[in-house]
């Protein structure tokens, strides 16, 4: 049977961003199965008292020229974008509308590629309707079903699952029993779904 993976992310981090390309390839490798599990890196900062790099001026200086390095190790196109951080309530929210219409994938990689490579807000309606349009999705259908308390409570729910479970930040990958946390750590999961770690 083959393992699962679950993979929190959020459109927000850069580093789940940048790890966002590479863990399929990881999972294909290893015959696992990738699950795409969103979540609010905002949230789980607040219910873990963790404090976003973005409070801390050192911290986000060097993030900056560690992306940029990072970004260029693996091949990555990456550009830092204005709007930063990133409010990601709508699009997190979205990413289980577009489940419901078979289009997460699609969906995560057009987000990702959105904000991180030519810096589009995506908490704006406007850039938002365009996103899911271009994916596929019904904008005037996704803007209704974001808003509506379902969707809210899931989100709001695997929030607080991934920080009961250890999470304190993105991305934080579960399986078997064990959590790796940040695009780093990618080769750790390789080895340890090759029974090597």
């Amino acid at each position: 049977m083959p393992k699962k993976v679950e993979f929190y992310y959020d459109f927000s981090s850069p580093y789940t961003y940048i790890a966002s390309t590479r863990i399929e390839k990881v999972c294909e490798d290893n015959g696992a199965e990738l699950e795409w599990k969103p979540f609010l890196l905002g949230g789980v900062f607040n219910e873990t008292g963790v404090k976003p790099a973005v409070q801390i001026e050192n911290k986000i200086a060097y993030l900056k020229k560690d992306l940029a390095d990072t970004s260029r190790y693996y091949g990555v196109e990456f550009e830092f974008p204005e709007h930063f951080p990133l409010i990601s309530v709508k699009p997190m929210r979205g990413a289980f509308a577009a489940s419901e219409r078979g289009l997460l994938l699609p969906y995560n990689r057009h987000l990702f590629r959105l904000y991180w490579t030519e810096g589009k807000d995506l908490s704006q309606d406007g850039i938002l309707r365009a996103a899911v349009s271009e994916v596929g999705i019904d904008p005037d259908w996704f803007m209704a079903r974001i808003v509506e308390q379902e969707i809210k409570d899931r989100l709001k729910d695997e929030t607080s699952r991934a920080a009961a479970r250890g999470a304190f930040g993105a991305p934080t990958i579960f399986v078997d029993d064990k959590m790796f946390w940040g695009n780093d750590r990618l080769d750790y999961l390789d080895k340890y779904l090759k029974g090597r770690l």
